[in-house]
């Protein structure tokens, strides 16, 4: 039986008995397509999708979908280049459940689960100054999963801390079903007993290596440098024992022979002491003849960025100033770091290496940086070089990102001859960029590769690709994996015999070909050639993403419905589906995107954060909520916008009332409102729940007497939303302590009138928001007298949004700061001058917000949480709650599965107090941990304001 011939129904029945739970199991169209998208350039659309919970459900996977004959490929982050992630079978997800972390011996060993961002992982080992070895540019979303599949290293490890030299052991689930422990006493006599053939033929393959010379010597050159190409033969050479040679086998292997439920490594030391600069040349030829001299320096790092790469670097926000002022012509770069321990050990490095920096023929003189300003600017650029060069390729075109190494003496002349091969093909708009110090470039091609003639040009550059590389002693892949894109070209690189020793490896582990295949071997000349994915041209927001997948870690519907990049992939699916005239597909992918594609996603901006390109999906979201917003909605949010004092007012009144309510009247208004949502919508109606709060108070305020410091804007969501039982809320709060402070405010007459505009902005509602700006930006102008005056808001989503809503009239020069900025700067200088010390909390734990990020607002939050407490934590597993205004109420499982992760951390950390600084947010926080969130600024006030600590 085969995938294709397998009915869904089918498979889902299959697949289901595998696992605890037929939701983990996804046959729908909608899901199908939007799993099938990844980072590479090719394009399966699996047949099914299961997402295991642990290796025992995955050891049943594998043993049913190889009695039914049916492919199985494994993913996780979805990070992969090479095609490797994807497959037309079954699709393994991983990434979800696959998530615990060990860290053992103090850090310096960790034993980690494959569904773990490298990012994730580092900020675990971070407290004991240790740190994973392999460090790729994709750590934010790339998982240790596919670390290891594909021996990523990145951009200082090298070949001497990857995932091969650092492994200790791991858990292996073999395609039999058997559940191994390669680090357990008892492994090579539990291999000897359940797989006899694996563990015979693995100690032949062994001495087949290493009884012929010619192949010994083969696999010492192939694996000096760093080198994905195939599968890692230095196992066999490099380990006598059979879990050993198994476990090393694996790394690399791109889930063709295993899955790796999770891995033991030895972790290395933080060098947190840096020296960084970028070295500018007058060409490419320039930057790479230099490499010689300045690796024998001890150089760390050495990032080689051609012409095109600094002019693309040069448009992005926070660009380095000396990339910004370049007037770039042919030069090109080397971002060079040193790293230590120490400062003396920094020191003597940076001193050893100076004659050589002198000596350089630069563009302009060397400077070595120890800021840590100067240091994030230059690896924002290189960590985000790759997605920034694609997103700024012609719209409706594919962006091929290609990994080959050579040896660092022959770099400059194959850079030379890959620059004159671009312009044979016509490849006019190539980009050169990597790890230079290894002697490993990126390269990035751009075109349709959808005509003959334009997959012929891709075919006869490839080949002389091939014939360039392996004719300068180098590798056709470095660290991205062979995948689909080089298999056919395995053979070439390694010669017949190491190539049949390859095969012997594959039919040892895999001998039915079931697991990830046309991946990493494949005798097909042209297989690098199909399934090549096409973008079409959608519009401006979607046509940048290069499905990087940067987006998904921070992503709050990321385990319940879609992330920001499945979001736009499926926008591109529906849209060539229109160009194709399949109307039905696409009108039937366009019914199924309306609740996991809009309803489900919280416009918190989070996505354009994480993007190197800025893309915020978010907006995109907005577009298609304004485009198909009913009518009635329209026009009751705009009517709202234009009396929104007595909106709130029956806001908070009906909250009043319902807080009101006897218990045991509790479900029968539920019910009534489970109700109205089944007419209505469930995007409609809001769901009322019983930890929510009654209405808040008014916010208007007698005018001051004296001058203000500052116009306040109390949010409009404090009056719905009242405080927390036993606390005045926020704006006393803050009212109280700029009192103190000898801080005068004024809150402007007509307040209840005013809104930030978030609510009309995020579902679309034109005229609603238009009208609100129009009721907004008069009252600003003439409270804060022509912009003498700042504003001060007291929920960090609604600073966000005022802060929009100014920002988009010119002619008006307002400050809008938060709440908790104003009181970082403006309140506890004072209260710091008090003689009277006051006691604080002995713990806090920290919720930031979306908004906090984006307005750059966490160092001031965390400043105030210090002055209200002794030991402040924000987790490490904090992401936004998405509660999003009213999206918490009317789909409450996003705001549940968003803090799910969260919770359970809040939980273990048992903090004597909880904060965040929105009020939703902490309403948010509230229901999903059970602990009362209130804003930082209450708690100061209460903390600080109180009275004075008893003495004795």
């Amino acid at each position: 039986m085969t995938a294709t011939a397998t009915t869904p129904g089918t498979l889902a029945d299959l697949l289901g008995g595998c696992v605890a739970d037929r939701a983990q199991v996804r046959t729908d169209e909608l899901m199908l397509r939007a799993l099938a998208h990844d980072a590479s350039h090719v394009l399966l659309v699996p047949s099914a999708v299961v997402a295991p919970r642990d290796a025992d459900e995955v050891a049943r996977l594998l043993q049913a979908t190889a009695a039914a004959g049916v492919p199985l490929t494994f993913r996780s982050g979805g990070t992969s280049l090479s095609g490797q992630a994807g497959g037309a079978g079954v699709l393994a997800d991983v990434r979800r459940h696959f998530t615990r972390v060990d860290v053992l011996d103090e850090g310096a060993r960790v034993r980690v689960q494959p569904g773990v961002t490298v990012r994730h992982l580092n900020a675990r080992l971070a407290r004991y100054g240790r740190r994973f070895g392999p460090d790729p540019a994709s750590e934010a979303a790339c998982t240790v999963g596919g670390v290891v599949a594909n021996n990523s290293s990145g951009m200082a490890c090298g070949t001497v801390e990857n995932s091969y030299r650092t492994l200790e052991s791991l858990v292996a689930v073999l395609p039999s079903g058997t559940v191994v422990d390669t680090g357990a006493a008892d492994a090579d006599d539990r291999l000897r007993a359940l797989e006899p053939a694996l563990h015979a033929g693995l100690l032949a393959l062994r001495r087949r290596v290493l009884d012929d010379p010619t192949s010994t010597a083969a696999v010492a050159r192939q694996f000096a440098m760093k080198n994905t190409m195939g599968y890692g033969l230095n196992a066999l050479v490099d380990f006598a024992s059979v879990p050993q040679i198994l476990a090393h086998l694996l790394v690399g292997s791109e889930g063709t022979l295993a899955f790796v439920a999770s891995a033991t490594f030895r972790t290395v030391p933080v060098r947190a002491r840096t020296a960084s600069a970028l070295l500018v040349f007058d060409d490419l030829y320039a930057a790479n003849r230099a490499l010689p001299a300045l690796v024998a320096t001890g150089a760390a790092t050495l990032e080689l960025m051609d012409a095109t790469s600094l002019r693309v670097g040069q448009q992005l926000a926070g660009s380095p100033a000396l990339v910004r002022a370049l007037t770039v012509t042919q030069q090109a770069a080397l971002l060079l770091e040193y790293q230590a321990t120490t400062e003396d050990e920094l020191a003597a490095v940076v001193e050893a290496a100076g004659p050589a920096l002198a000596a350089l023929p630069l563009s302009a003189p060397a400077h070595l940086s120890t800021d840590a300003t100067v240091r994030g600017e230059l690896w924002k650029l290189r960590k985000g070089l790759y997605t920034s060069v694609a997103g700024a390729r012609r719209s409706g075109t594919t962006a091929l990102l290609e990994d080959v190494v050579v040896p660092v003496a022959r770099l400059a002349d194959t850079c030379a001859s890959l620059t004159a091969l671009f312009s044979v093909y016509g490849y006019d708009d190539a980009v050169i960029f990597g790890h230079a110090k290894d002697g490993n470039i990126h390269f990035m091609l751009t075109d349709r590769f959808e005509t003959g003639e334009q997959l012929s040009r891709y075919r006869g550059f490839t080949e002389d690709l091939v014939d360039l590389v392996l004719g300068h002693g180098g590798s056709l892949k470095a660290e991205h994996g062979t995948g689909r894109v080089m298999a056919p070209f395995v053979r070439r690189q390694y010669g017949d015999e190491l190539y049949d020793v390859m095969r012997q490896v594959k039919h040892l582990f895999d001998p039915r070909g079931l697991l990830n295949p046309g991946v990493l071997l494949d005798d097909d000349p042209d297989a690098h050639l199909r399934h090549i994915k096409l973008a079409p041209t959608v519009q401006a927001e979607v046509d940048r993403c290069v499905e990087c997948g940067y987006c998904e870690p921070v992503c709050p519907s990321r385990d319940l419905t879609l992330t920001p990049r499945q979001r736009i992939a499926l926008r591109r699916d529906i849209r060539s589906a229109e160009l194709a005239g399949d109307t039905a597909t696409a009108h039937r992918l366009e019914r199924a995107f309306t609740y996991p594609g809009t309803h489900t996603c919280a416009v918190d901006g989070m996505c354009g954060t994480a993007c190197p390109v800025g893309i915020n999906t978010g907006l995109l979201v907005k577009t298609l909520r304004r485009e198909n917003l009913p009518a009635p909605a329209a026009l009751a949010w705009t009517a709202a916008a234009h009396g929104w004092g007595p909106a709130t007012t029956v806001a908070r009144t009906a909250l009043s009332a319902l807080d009101a309510l006897p218990g045991p009247l509790a479900p029968a208004v539920t019910a009534v409102n489970v109700a109205a949502r089944a007419v209505l919508g469930s995007d409609t109606v809001p769901l009322w729940s019983a930890e929510l709060p009654g209405g808040g108070a008014r916010r208007r305020r007698p005018r001051p007497t004296g001058a203000a410091d500052a116009v306040y804007l109390p949010a409009c969501v404090n009056v719905m939303f009242g405080p927390a039982p036993g606390s005045p809320g926020v704006q006393v709060a803050f009212e109280d302590l700029c009192a103190a402070a000898g801080l005068t405010l004024l809150v402007p007459e007509g307040i209840d009138a005013l809104c930030c505009g978030t609510p009309w902005s995020s579902k679309g509602v034109v005229a609603g928001h238009t009208a609100m700006r129009e009721n907004v930006l008069p009252v600003l102008r003439e409270a804060t007298d022509g912009g003498r005056l700042p504003v001060v808001c007291d929920a960090s989503s609604c600073t966000e949004g005022f802060r929009h809503l100014v920002e988009s009239d010119p002619s008006l020069d307002v400050q809008v700061v938060d709440v908790v900025t104003y009181v970082a700067e403006r309140v506890l200088p004072v209260l710091g001058e008090r003689a009277v010390a006051y006691r604080r909390l002995d713990s806090l734990t920290l919720h930031p917000t979306c908004s906090s990020i984006q307005l750059g607002l966490d160092p001031a939050l965390v400043t105030v949480a210090e002055a209200v407490a002794e030991t402040v934590t924000v987790p490490l597993d904090w992401g936004c709650c998405a509660f999003a205004g009213d999206r918490g109420l009317l789909h409450p499982e996003l705001t549940a599965s968003a803090t799910r992760r969260e919770a359970t951390e809040v939980a273990r950390i048992g903090a004597q107090g909880h904060a965040s600084c929105n009020r939703t947010c902490e309403l948010g926080m509230t229901r999903a941990t059970g602990q009362t969130y209130r804003h930082v600024v209450e708690l100061l006030a209460e903390q600080a304001l109180g009275d004075p600590p008893d003495p004795h």
